[in-house]
């Protein structure tokens, strides 16, 4: 089936080829239209006005959250946050969990993360004298797992669910388990894992999870944490001002109860919405029919990459999502993007927030395709020739 169709922009601009999904996805109609018809429509503030329309607008809004707790399988919607992307999801949690932790207390990241999993507790590290710990990557672009890093002294265990520039795909559940066994908290970045694969985080027994919802074929601007109830209800708050609190005067105030207690002034209620309608386009076409399609996309661009002799990057999609980083021998890679945009090829190139990655793999940047399950394999082959025309040309 041809999802393109779905997509304005491409019935808008039919040479492009969009191969940069991973940095933002496109938006289908439906998205669109829901967004619009809440500004046409029902466009009100949420959660204060006594009137219809307002009434209105906090019904749309809470009704987005159900829907983000029922995608991930929250056990209640007070454990949705909205923010306004995963990276302030992360900042969220470094300020207000980081500020229940110690001088000397261990958060253990590792070396795939993007930035936003790393600068916010490189703050508080920085704010409080915490410690900071890394798991090492493997060759092959996985989280080498070491459980001895983990002992008592670890408070967090934060990590990505899938790698924004490699496409690795972090097996959990033994990094989950081991955090647990010395009472540390488990944060998993799905920023990108959120968009390929289906997530329960009361199955895996996650206690945070951030995600964005331009990623998701949702709008810019909305993003979701979730936590445990138990957990965001020690966690004081992360902002102050209108719909955060229970009560003020001139000495005092106490915060509103969850999830409004994260969720200081008007919040992106079209944002919201728009996660909303994304998520049921998801679930429509359904993440067994997803997977399938983007597995098929990934293993076909694989094979003709690894056809291509003067191209350096992985061999097989084992484990991995639809996202592949690769490199032409003698070619910077910001030349091969830009070779490919003249084209109207949109890929990603540099280092995609992930210094650290590309330092540990001793890469200075990489080529990414980020494939999406409206792309096809017509397209793949037309990167593949103009991929052969740029090295052509700079040899």
């Amino acid at each position: 089936m041809n999802y393109k169709k779905d997509f304005p922009i491409f019935t808008e601009r039919p040479d492009l080829i969009y191969f940069d999904n991973g940095a933002t996805s496109q938006k289908p109609q439906v998205v669109i239209d829901a967004m619009s018809d809440f500004y046409r429509q029902s466009n009100s503030n949420i959660h204060r006005g006594p009137h219809f329309l307002a009434e209105e607008a906090t019904i749309l809004y809470e009704d987005a959250r159900r829907t983000v707790a029922d995608f991930i399988g929250a056990r209640d919607s007070k454990e949705i946050i909205f923010t306004k992307n995963a990276t302030e999801a992360i900042n969220l949690m470094a300020h207000s969990f980081g500020s229940l932790l110690n001088a000397g207390d261990v958060v253990v990241l590792s070396k795939l993360e993007h930035h936003a999993n790393i600068v916010p507790w490189l703050q508080l590290k920085e704010r409080i004298g915490i410690e900071l710990r890394y798991f090492d990557i493997a060759e092959d672009g996985f989280i080498k797992f070491d459980p001895e890093l983990i002992d008592e002294r670890v408070k967090l265990v934060s990590v990505s669910g899938m790698s924004n520039a490699f496409g690795t795909i972090t097996d959990l559940p033994p990094i989950i388990k081991a955090a647990h066994e010395v009472g540390a908290k488990v944060l998993v970045d799905a920023a990108q894992l959120a968009v390929h694969r289906p997530i329960n985080v009361h199955q895996l027994d996650i206690d945070f999870l951030v995600f964005t919802g331009h990623k998701l074929y949702g709008p810019t601007g909305i993003g979701v944490l979730y936590g445990k109830e138990a957990l965001l209800n020690q966690m004081p708050p992360f902002l102050g001002g209108g719909d955060m609190v229970n009560e003020v005067t001139i000495d005092r105030f106490s915060p509103a109860e969850l999830p409004h207690k994260f969720e200081a002034g008007t919040p992106n209620i079209s944002g919201a919405i728009g996660l909303k309608a994304a998520i049921d386009y998801v679930n429509k076409i359904g993440f067994t029919k997803i997977q399938k399609l983007e597995n098929e996309l990934a293993d076909y661009l694989l094979k003709k990459l690894n056809e291509l002799p003067y191209l350096i990057g992985p061999k097989d999609g084992k484990n991995r999502g639809s996202i592949v980083a690769f490199h032409i021998e003698g070619v910077h890679p910001h030349d091969v993007a830009e070779g490919l945009s003249q084209k109207n090829i949109c890929i990603r190139a540099g280092q995609h927030c992930t210094q650290p990655l590309h330092d540990a793999c001793d890469l200075p940047a990489t080529a990414r395709a980020s494939l999406a399950f409206y792309n096809t394999k017509e397209e793949i082959d037309r990167m593949v020739e103009v991929l052969d025309e740029i090295y052509k040309y700079f040899h």
